[in-house]
């Protein structure tokens, strides 16, 4: 398994440097051994397919570790993102334990063996109602979920692919009936989904755009009013490895403002509490608050070591994940001056997530008192993010596997899958609270989703955009209709037996990479690179930093 493992880390470091900004001559030439790498981790991974080992992320010594589930109690969850106060408050819902009201006895002295029998049987009716309450409320959760898992198998996508970006798509938001998209090619383009038609292209940015933000339509509406715009008005935000933070009115298509940060800015969200609140991070592990309502800075912290590469809001909260491995919770008070108070640090050791040095990737996805992390692995972490317990749920069935992003709508859990080894590429379906595994969707040639954004029509029917060498939108058909569908379902078996395991049950089974080993050990020049390495990663922050030639989210 040693050599298969510095294969798989080999493919994974070249398609990071695919990538990059810009490429050197040293860069290059590995990037031309991809196809002989790949066929020779294929070899390896068909000699080791055998009896003794499978493809899988474990081997058949470590089959009775994959067997055992932790157990996971739904979460009593009224909506896929509960209210605020609820999550900060921590408090647990009591559950109301109604006993059996007990049964007079008949007083006559004829009856009263039988009526002593009765009461029995009543009694014991009582304390059976509430086994067969259970029982019966298992059967039809898992009615449902057969359901649900049958009709995304039949389910049927139409691909249409968006041509007008020059450079990989790094970001995606779907607002109404349109996309927005930023690339690495410096511009922010607004397409119109029916016709799919680039409806705008929003030129100013002097560095690749790394993130975007679209804020909720009532804090649209009071900042088109404060511009003498249109009360319909839409706004996007995009941040850029240019350091600044650009607002964009789609309808009139110019930019309405511009942030300029003082660093590259690497993830954003809009946090829609009190006056509104930009968030934006750095590839230096800055995070930075700003007022929606002056666009001046209210508060600035040295967070992460490292480039903070996601922040996603729920409610007041907001959370922070970084290249490192390490993920902070933030709340908003809504003030004036330091809005941002931090609730909880998990560093990269708790999450599991280090060891990827300045070129490591988190994409986050919040669900009430979960976290669920994408971090460039086979797995989707899990965590507890108030109590630090970690959790993994397997996402594809081989460790040359990887997962860039992972992303909610309504009760269905989406987590990209790119296979180092081939080339191939899928989105994995979970049904929710439980991530539960139902299927997976892929078509010929697919490339490797950096990025993805979701909504439902009207009819409920699902529209996705993904992102990253081509911007596509996925329409998904009618059950009834004719038309074929472009994607082909199916289901990975491997995923099928999988659930979510405590890390520490396969904390072993991790690849993890030390980002000061060198690729090749018999290149002679690995020293002076690992030298290399860690003064850059010491002078990180500017804008030669590894993140921002990446500039993924």
């Amino acid at each position: 398994m040693g050599e298969v493992r510095k294969l798989q880390k080999k493919l994974r470091q070249i398609e990071n440097l695919e990538i990059k900004f810009s490429l050197t001559p040293e860069e290059r030439f590995k990037i031309s051994r991809k196809a002989e790498l790949r066929s020779r981790l294929a070899e390896l991974q068909l000699q080791l397919s055998g009896p003794q080992q499978t493809l899988g992320i474990l081997g058949d010594e470590k089959k009775e570790k994959m067997k055992r589930q932790v157990e996971d109690a739904p979460e009593a969850l009224p909506s896929p993102h509960p209210p605020a106060s609820k999550i900060l408050k921590g408090g647990k819902v009591s559950k109301a334990q109604a006993a059996p009201a007990p049964t007079a006895r008949r007083q006559d002295g004829g009856g009263g063996a039988e009526t002593a029998g009765q009461l029995e049987r009543t009694e014991s009716v009582c304390v059976s109602d509430p086994c067969r309450d259970a029982a019966e409320a298992q059967r039809q959760e898992e009615d449902k979920f057969t359901q649900l898992r049958s009709a995304w198998e039949k389910a049927r996508f139409r691909l249409r692919r968006l041509e007008g970006h020059n450079d990989i798509v790094t970001c995606v938001v779907a607002i109404n009936s349109m996309v927005v998209s930023g690339s690495r090619d410096t511009t922010v383009k607004v397409w119109h989904v029916p016709t799919a038609t680039e409806h705008k292209n929003l030129g100013g940015h002097s560095g690749g755009v790394t993130c975007l933000s679209a804020p909720p339509p009532e804090f649209c509406k009071r900042l088109a009013w404060s511009l003498s715009l249109s009360d319909k008005e839409r706004f996007i935000l995009s941040g850029s490895a240019d350091c600044c933070v650009k607002i964009w009115a789609l309808d009139i298509g110019q930019c309405v403002k511009s942030i300029y940060t003082f660093n590259a800015v690497t993830a954003l969200c809009f946090v829609p509490e009190g006056d509104g609140y930009i968030v934006t991070g750095s590839d230096g592990g800055k995070v930075q608050a700003w007022s929606w309502h002056t666009f001046q800075n209210c508060q600035s912290i040295n967070a992460h070591q490292e480039a903070v590469t996601s922040l996603q809001s729920q409610g007041p909260l907001v959370f922070s994940g970084s290249a490192e491995g390490g993920v902070s919770v933030w709340e908003n008070r809504c003030s004036e001056r330091d809005p941002l108070r931090l609730l909880h640090h998990w560093s990269g050791q708790v999450t599991g997530c280090g060891g990827g040095g300045p070129d490591g990737r988190l994409a986050l996805s919040p669900r009430g008192e979960r976290l669920f992390v994408a971090h460039g692995r086979a797995w989707l972490k899990i965590l507890e993010w108030r109590s630090g317990m970690m959790s993994r749920l397997t996402n594809h069935s081989s460790l040359s596997g990887v997962t860039d992003c992972a992303h909610q709508t309504g009760g269905l859990l989406i987590g990209s899958c790119y296979d180092l080894a081939n080339g191939e590429s899928s989105l994995n379906l979970f049904s929710m609270p439980g991530c539960r595994y139902m299927a997976s969707l892929t078509w010929p040639q697919a490339p490797r989703i950096l990025c993805l954004a979701t909504w439902t029509t009207g009819s409920g029917d699902h529209r996705w955009v993904t992102g990253g060498r081509d911007l596509i939108v996925w329409e998904q058909l009618p059950s009834s209709g004719k038309q074929r569908g472009d994607v082909t379902v199916w289901r990975n078996s491997c995923l099928e037996s999988s659930s979510l395991e405590s890390e520490g049950d396969t904390e072993d089974g991790e690849d993890t990479d030390d980002p000061d080993e060198d690729e090749d050990e018999d290149d002679q020049g690995g020293d002076e690179r690992r030298r290399r390495r860690r003064s850059d990663a010491e002078d990180s922050g500017g804008a030669g930093s590894s993140w921002m030639r990446c500039a993924l989210q």
